[in-house]
């Protein structure tokens, strides 16, 4: 199963998890609603992530409450997200609004670390120009003494595109390519819109076409994995990775890397 749409519900469940495609990855959700309580049980031996999406709450762990929000929605703010590791075995999440968290893990070797990530921590960068110019938060990244996991949220603008020119991260070559899976979860604005997320590989084993819709879960294993939205909608996807090293080296498809050198040309005309 490649992709997931998830449903509506209450409580934590859990989407994706390793199998043929996955090595490393687990993604889950908690929905809740207002003024009631959570347990959600960690599995030690893991590494999470907790990333507000919406809403407003509190998390109890390590004996020690975390406040994460308020946050409209993900179009609405920078994000909060809680990593912590799995020998607390539980956390409590007290819901001051409705709200969903995302629940990512990989498997890690670390114990007794807990680090919230506030707005203030995310790191904001504009990649590409014209088209392909997106916005890219860096949650979880080298301000987070994580094992395997990094963490992030890219915005396109209603018809633009993303993961642009098209890359991978499928092998080991550092310092040409490093090997990570990855996981995006989409939210589309307005909520009936859509876009496509390709996925292909050079020898062609893979080549396909998804459409984004709101609530859509992608793993991506392996090859390029470019995507677009539909003209008067915006897209946001939460991007996951981990490998084996926690080491992110793109690399992008030979026939498009081109367009990078375009990318200078359009700045300055934007500024003329």
């Amino acid at each position: 199963m490649r992709s997931a749409k998830i449903p509506e519900f209450e409580g934590y469940k859990e989407f994706l998890k390793p199998s043929k495609l996955l090595n490393y990855l687990k993604f889950g959700l908690i929905k809740t609603v207002k003024d009631k309580e959570y347990d959600v049980s960690l599995e030690e031996g893991r590494e999470y992530a907790l990333l507000l999406l919406s809403g407003y709450i509190k998390i109890s762990a390590f004996e020690k409450a975390y406040i994460m929000g308020p946050r409209i929605d993900v179009f609405s703010g920078k994000a909060y997200a809680l990593y912590i590791t799995g020998d607390v075995k539980e956390v409590k999440v007290n819901s001051i609004y409705s709200s969903e968290i995302a629940v990512v893990s990989a498997p890690s070797s670390k114990s007794n670390l807990v680090k919230l990530v506030t707005p203030d921590d995310v790191r904001v960068r504009i990649v590409g120009q014209g088209n392909w110019r997106r916005h890219v938060h860096d949650v979880i990244y080298e301000n987070v003494e994580a094992e395997r996991l990094l963490v992030g949220e890219t915005f396109n603008l209603p018809g633009n595109w993303s993961s642009y020119p098209p890359h991978r991260h499928d092998n080991d070559n550092i310092p040409y390519e490093s090997s990570m899976e990855e996981i995006y979860y989409f939210k589309v604005k307005p909520k009936q819109g859509f876009g496509a997320q390709f996925i292909y590989t050079d020898d062609g084993s893979v080549d396909e076409i998804i459409k984004i819709q709101d609530s859509l879960a992608v793993i991506i294993d392996k090859g390029y994995h470019p995507v677009v939205a539909a003209p008067g909608y915006q897209i946001y996807y939460l991007w996951v990775l981990a490998g084996e090293k926690r080491v992110l080296i793109p690399f992008d498809d030979p026939n498009h890397g081109w367009v990078k050198n375009v990318e200078p040309i359009l700045e300055n005309w934007q500024t003329l």
